[in-house]
């Protein structure tokens, strides 16, 4: 049997077969490497959601040393603000998936921005739902609370 695998391993279909399996392995080498020596929360705080501006639709961005803000963007312009997560209904409900915002601070609009899924307030570092916290407001019951002129 180990004849028949040594003689296998010296024709041209064996040094095939083994340089697959070799450069197997030096992948899966590297892909533990990598998650070893790559922090989990390095990689949160590099691989962001941005929004561009210009067209309102998110995109993720890996941060560099030195990348101008606004960011690059789809669009062509550098018109990427970073993305708000949202994980409301317009019931009050929390949902799985989030939309991603555009804070209206960073395109230069004074007033407090909603988000336009569900209409409720979002905040820079906006909170993600937990037990017991209740919804943010909507738009409507945040002008009655804070008066229409009051700013966030």
């Amino acid at each position: 049997m180990i004849e028949k695998l040594r003689e296998l391993l010296r024709s041209k279909a064996g040094i095939g077969i083994g340089a697959v399996v070799v450069l197997l392995g030096v992948i899966a080498a590297y892909m533990s490497l990598r998650g070893v020596m790559t922090s989990e929360a390095s990689a949160l705080s590099a691989d962001r959601v941005f929004i561009d501006a210009k067209t309102g639709k998110p995109y993720e961005l890996e941060l560099k040393e030195g990348m101008p803000m606004p960011a690059p963007a789809p669009s062509g312009g550098n018109t990427g603000y970073p993305a708000e997560k949202c994980y409301w209904t317009k019931d009050g409900k929390t949902k799985k998936d989030p939309t991603y915002v555009l804070l209206n601070r960073y395109i230069g609009k004074p007033e407090p921005t909603f988000c336009p899924d569900c209409g409720r307030l979002v905040v820079g570092h906006n909170p993600a739902p937990e037990e017991g916290r209740q919804a943010p407001p909507t738009e409507d019951e945040y002008k009655k609370t804070r008066g229409s002129g009051n700013r966030r």
